[in-house]
């Protein structure tokens, strides 16, 4: 009897999704993405419902928008926050529960104080690394600061090569003993500092990198905030000059992680389980990397950081070379996804939906038509946004400031806002009622308040 399909979840830290060959916007070299975006199905328009680590990470894992269990930003800053507690539920633990070997391999972020083995996993991978380099390099050093610079590791013993033998080894284990199994691989990068190894640190010439569609940003009429990242950062006068040789290390950064992914999918062909394998490959959220003239993440909507790439490659379902349209979350959409694929129902409390209608063809026709992503602060202060972006339209509530209104179809780069436009007053009071329902219906607190409340439903918004 055929077993259950194995579960092959890769995420990468920090990627856009015009960071992909397959995306055919810029000229990043993908391809072992691009050879699964061949045999599987990509989703153009997959977006992060958080764009910052931990809460984003500790969402996939529970299914709910982290300010259902109080998860507003890294527990690793200077602020208190909270973490998904053991206490909370883990999909991962279900999968076990019928059977399933679990596998966490590379970065966790998901709580300081508890492991994997506390969610559901069998088996962590990660933290090894560390004594396995020192030992075999204990004269390397980090270059660059955050602006990165060239490992003087070579690839082969880099994170992202050592991660992907150990994750091809776990593989081979869990094959050998006869279950179905679920591995989460976690790539550290591209995260800023970009350090990319020999030959992929070569690959790309600054000079010849183009420049992003939003960089020639003046930041008229949008939040104080924005300019006041670039001071932050102490890059408020980088010129494309100075940007282009960290974009260089980001694409390579993104060409190496590639490469390692490759390492592990050559492991599904050789033991001949790649039909029975459901490989996922997403990331966390997008980068600025100088798009908009800003560094990181962090108090910005823009589809630098919250479009990201997502590939599902389910034989003998999904279509070869398929390509999604319809909005999804690469997060939030994967729970009830890998439950159902997995012969589970998925939990009333979800806050995503299962994309297996849309990996077999068929879009439910009330799917949704938007996606709406949230923020809370993070190491510059407190400062909360919500956003809801649909196939022309995104609007950022900004609580604090100026809200941002873009026209996407012809001003992709987001540079222009329309917000206090009057043409477009009908279709921001819209998308204002369109955002407060979503919110409200995941029990966001924000709008939980009378006085917030009426600012998107009453459009009482300066």
């Amino acid at each position: 009897m055929k077993k259950s399909p194995n579960i092959l979840l890769i995420l990468a830290d920090q990627q856009r999704y015009d960071c992909t060959g397959y995306s055919h916007t810029y000229p990043v070299k993908t391809p072992c993405l691009d050879g699964l975006s061949a045999t599987g199905m990509s989703f153009t328009n997959a977006y992060t419902h958080i764009p910052i680590c931990c809460p984003a990470r500790q969402s996939l894992l529970n299914g709910r928008r982290p300010e259902a269990f109080g998860a507003l930003w890294n527990y690793d800053s200077a602020l208190v926050t909270g973490a998904l507690a053991p206490s909370e539920y883990s999909w991962p633990r279900d999968l076990k529960a019928i059977g399933y070997r679990t596998g966490h391999t590379g970065k966790w972020h998901v709580n300081p104080e508890h492991g994997p083995a506390e969610y559901g996993f069998d088996d962590f991978i990660d933290e090894e690394y560390f004594a396995y380099r020192a030992a075999k390099y204990p004269d390397a050093k980090a270059q660059g600061g955050w602006y990165g610079g060239t490992d003087p590791v070579p690839a082969e013993d880099a994170h992202t090569h050592w991660l992907a033998r150990r994750t091809a080894g776990l593989i081979e284990e869990y094959e050998a003993a006869g279950s179905p199994w679920l591995i989460s691989m976690n790539f550290r990068e591209p995260h800023p500092p970009c350090r990319p190894s020999s030959p992929f640190a070569e690959m790309y010439r600054s000079e010849e990198i183009p420049r992003w569609q939003s960089f020639e940003d003046d930041f008229k009429n949008k939040p104080y905030i924005q300019r006041q990242q670039l001071v932050n950062w102490g890059i408020e006068n980088f010129s494309w000059k100075d940007w282009a040789p960290i974009v260089a290390r980001y694409y390579a950064a993104i060409s190496q992680v590639d490469d390692a992914v490759g390492i592990v999918l050559s492991k599904l062909d050789e033991l001949k389980i790649q039909e029975n394998t459901i490989v996922i490959y997403s990331t966390d959220h997008g980068d600025m990397c100088g798009g908009h003239r800003m560094m990181d993440k962090h108090y910005v909507m823009y589809d630098d950081v919250v479009r990201v790439p997502l590939i599902v490659r389910w034989p003998g379902i999904s279509a070869k070379a398929s390509v999604c349209n319809d909005f999804v979350y690469n997060l939030l959409d994967l729970p009830p996804t890998l439950l159902e694929i997995s012969g589970l129902e998925p939990k009333d409390f979800f806050h995503g939906r299962s994309l297996v209608p849309l990996l077999r063809g068929s879009t439910p026709g009330d799917w949704r038509t938007e996606a709406v992503s949230t923020y809370n602060g993070q190491q510059f202060g407190l400062y909360t946004q919500r956003m809801i972006r649909g196939s022309r339209w995104k609007y950022v509530w900004n609580h604090t400031d100026t809200d941002e209104f873009y026209d996407t179809r012809n001003d992709p780069g987001e540079l222009v806002n329309l917000i206090h436009d009057d043409e477009y007053r009908p279709v921001i009071s819209y998308m204002r009622r369109k955002l407060y329902n979503e919110l409200a219906g995941c029990g966001d607190g924000l709008v939980m308040s009378k006085w917030m409340e009426s600012q998107l439903l009453e459009n009482r918004k300066l």
